[in-house]
Formats: C-alpha cells, structure tokens, sequence
C-alpha cells in the first residue's frame, strides 16, 4: 500500500508538545527538545544574536531565528537556528514559513533527531542552497562546521569541550564553546 504524502494539514493536527516536520513527503513528529538541546541551541543563538544581528561588538547584516519553519519546495523542516544575510532577507513576512533557504543554520542533535537531521535533511539543504551548515552534539560537546561545495557538503572542522572556534560564516568573532554546554550536567 502506498502511503499519500504528508500535507501541512498533518502539520497542524499535531499536539503542540511535538515539533512537526515534512521530509520527503514524510511526516516527522518530534517531542519538544530535552534540556540538554534546548541550552546549547538557545546560547548559541545569544552569542550570535549580538554582534550579528544587533551589529553589537560585531560586523552585523544577519537575521537570526530560532526554530524558524522553513518552506523549502515540498518539504516542511524546523532548524533550530537559521540566519539569513540582510542583503537577501531583510524583513519577515506576517505569514508563517520561510520560503527563502538561509544561508547559515544549525541543527542541535538529539537521540531521537540525530539521523533525521543528518541523513534525510542534510540533502534538503543542500539542495536549496543552504551554504553553511552547523550540527551541534550537546552530549558529546561537538560542534562540526559544514560549507557547501559543488552540491555537498564540505566538514570544515570539528570542535569540542572548551575549544574557542571561529567558524565561517561567523568567523569575525571567537566562539567559545563551553558556553553552549556549560548549564547541563
């Protein structure tokens, strides 16, 4: 039997305690993030929020968001983080979706997301044109650094527990890595 592809009313009808996802066709429940994923994504996106969006301490021209729902042809995919340089997105619409692929984004790695993020949506983005991509691993206090190459993506480094990174596309400003980890036990 076939199964029909996944509509974005299957989105909707999801309890508001899963964050939904379309991905080739496929609907894809997850439960809202643990503790350990919700802090590195959250102080991620606050120590990129200033010097690149607010241009605080920083060269500025990004719009930042956190869980944006992106419309990216057929599929429906949630990044935990994803910006978009000011020159190609300046304001956001009223209507929810993103139809423009960002030009950076971060997906944090869970148990139950880890494959999903990797396997099936890495594709996606690249496809859409998506030229920087970072997986962060919270309980392996990892970060990897990708940059799209001829269609795929190129693993520029991978970081871990205290390192201080300047990753592209934010290479402008040392990051350090224990803070995305440093709330968790």
């Amino acid at each position: 039997m076939t199964r029909k592809p996944a509509t974005y009313a299957d989105l909707e009808a999801l309890p508001s305690n899963q964050v939904g996802e379309i991905v080739n066709g496929e609907l894809y429940a997850s439960p809202r993030p643990a503790n350990p994923h919700a802090s590195a994504a959250w102080h991620l996106g606050g120590e990129l929020y200033g010097p690149f969006e607010r241009g605080r301490g920083g060269p500025g021209g990004w719009l930042i968001l956190s869980e944006p729902e992106l419309h990216l042809g057929k599929d429906v995919l949630v990044p935990d983080l994803a910006g978009w340089r000011r020159e190609r997105l300046s304001k956001l619409s009223k209507v929810v979706g993103i139809q423009m692929a960002p030009d950076w984004l971060c997906e944090v790695l869970s148990p139950s997301t880890s494959r999903l993020d990797r396997v099936r949506k890495l594709p996606i983005y690249a496809r859409e044109g998506v030229k920087h991509v970072w997986l962060v691993d919270p309980r392996e206090h990892m970060l990897e650094v990708y940059r799209l190459e001829g269609g795929h993506y190129l693993l520029l480094g991978a970081y871990g527990d205290a390192e201080t990174v300047h990753a592209e596309p934010f290479e402008a400003l040392p990051l350090e890595l224990k803070v995305l980890w440093e709330d968790v036990e």
